[in-house]
């Protein structure tokens, strides 16, 4: 679930103060090249948003490079603008992907990540 704040009684208008967001946070890595996000029905639903403003706030990050739409998989992030640190966020994406089939929790992925580190 993507913690997005909109404000409904601001001047910019909701898809681009999601739009902003979901840059933002692009840019310092909170989501990571590879990151699923929510469906615009899902996403417009957490936000109480009409589905076509969520809609056209994809659209326009599409656009811009910042996700890339997969069919029925979904819409994923595309591309932080950095190569070394979209490897690092899809390698990242990978490992909590592996960790949950395998039925680990949180704290047992963090645990073999901080010892993976150690080395």
């Amino acid at each position: 679930m993507l913690d997005l704040p909109v404000d409904h009684y601001s001047t910019v208008p909701p898809y681009e103060q999601l739009r902003q967001a979901i840059v933002a946070r692009v840019r310092t890595g909170e989501l990571a090249a590879g990151t699923k996000i929510p469906t615009v029905r899902a996403l417009a639903a957490q936000l109480g948003l009409a589905p076509n403003t969520v809609a056209r706030a994809y659209r326009e990050l599409e656009q811009d490079g910042v996700l890339q739409t997969r069919g029925r998989l979904g819409s994923f992030i595309a591309s932080s603008g950095d190569p070394t640190r979209d490897a690092a966020g899809r390698a990242a994406t990978e490992y909590v992907a592996v960790i949950r089939r395998l039925g680990l929790d949180d704290t047992a992925a963090l645990n073999f990540l901080r010892a993976a580190l150690a080395d």
